[in-house]
């Protein structure tokens, strides 16, 4: 069958390529799931991978099957699963479990090896391809009416995860009630933070480069939140519109931007890290004034990546709700539509080169 895959340290290595079929087998205990690929979403993670910043292939493999964002049916299932049937609609998780303590209790996204297993990203095969199997413990199931966000459920696991750690952290505050939020970066990852944000009654600023109106402002002005375009707005003088966020959640891919969020947090905030920054990247920071403040202001810093089942979970719920609050907006997300694995060069090429792409997908199978 058809896939695409990269040579893992090769610069722009992206190619079309025959591997083997799957099958149920590949699982002797009866607990697999075999999913026909219907679209897979594509995002920086794939292009970065490409340019060779980092990924590596599987043991054995010179190559390595790339897309971590999946949606598909099920084909066939083992004699041993109970929560699935052919003709349900679902995604996978990404990250696949170590050794460590964290790994066998299916906290496998909190691993505290230096070595993890991701799938499309790190020593496991992705999504990009016409078949895929995995265990049934790894399979989430998407509901029908949910099928037109298709590719977003992994994105907005990520998304889901970062608000819901911020909130387990601050327990410690035994009384925390945040109101205002910034999120910084309006690509997939900050629409989608804002939107579970707004969902918990937060007063939501969306902060980006360019000045609207355009799509991004369109969304998040549709999930009732503020877009706020630094090219026009001073980020001191937003802090005194809005008052200091008590949350703060980096998704702009830029560590500059990451560290510059730490002036701007309130007493008692906490600061979300979901960049992942392939690049060497140096600035200057008032590090002594942010130490003070951050000290004597009990602030946090917390660092998130990747999603386990409970988080796809809780994101499908925020999906769900989602349009029910604001019917027909986070569909806006889903933008540039690729149709087919051999169109491979027009992937990368949206992924590169065109700056309004805001979720590029591929069309992999119709039902």
């Amino acid at each position: 069958m058809k896939a695409i895959a990269v040579k893992p340290g090769t610069p722009n290595s992206v190619h079309l390529r025959d591997i083997p079929e799957p099958t149920l087998d590949q699982f002797p205990n009866g607990k697999g799931v075999l999913v026909k690929v219907l679209k897979v979403g594509v995002d920086a993670t794939d292009k970065e991978i490409n340019e060779a910043l980092y990924g590596n292939a599987p043991p054995g493999d010179d190559f390595m099957v790339i897309g971590h964002e999946s949606f598909g049916i099920v084909e066939a299932v083992g004699e041993n699963v109970t929560r699935f049937k052919p003709g349900d609609y679902v995604t996978a998780t990404v990250r696949r479990p170590g050794s460590s303590i964290y790994d066998k209790i299916g906290t496998y996204d909190m691993t505290s090896e230096e070595t993890y297993y991701e799938r499309g990203i790190n020593l496991l095969h992705g999504y990009l391809t016409e078949k895929f199997v995995d265990e049934e413990d790894y399979i989430i199931r998407v509901p029908e009416g949910l099928t037109h966000l298709h590719v977003l459920m992994e994105p907005m696991s990520c998304a889901a995860k970062a608000v819901h750690q911020a909130y387990e952290v601050q327990r410690r505050m035994k009384v925390w009630s945040p109101k205002v939020a910034w999120v910084m970066g309006a690509g997939q990852i900050g629409l989608l933070t804002t939107l579970a944000l707004r969902l918990r009654g937060l007063q939501v600023c969306t902060i980006a480069r360019s000045a609207g109106p355009h799509l991004k402002s369109e969304i998040v002005e549709g999930m009732e939140a503020t877009y706020v375009a630094t090219k026009d707005t001073d980020l001191d003088e937003l802090v005194k519109k809005t008052g200091r966020p008590d949350i703060i959640v980096d998704a702009t891919g830029s560590s500059i931007i990451a560290f510059e969020s730490m002036k701007y947090l309130g007493l008692n905030g906490v600061l979300v890290f979901t960049s992942v920054t392939g690049d060497s990247d140096k600035h200057e920071l008032p590090t002594s004034k942010i130490n003070l403040e951050w000290v004597l202001g009990n602030k946090l810093l917390l660092g998130s990546v990747n999603a386990n089942r409970d988080h796809f979970e809780m994101g499908i719920r925020d999906l769900a709700l989602g349009e029910m609050m604001y019917p027909g907006v986070t569909e806006k997300i889903l933008t540039n539509p690729v149709d087919g694995l051999e169109n491979y060069a027009e992937m990368m090429r949206l992924l590169v080169e065109d700056n309004s792409a805001l979720k590029v997908y591929v069309n992999v199978a119709s039902e």
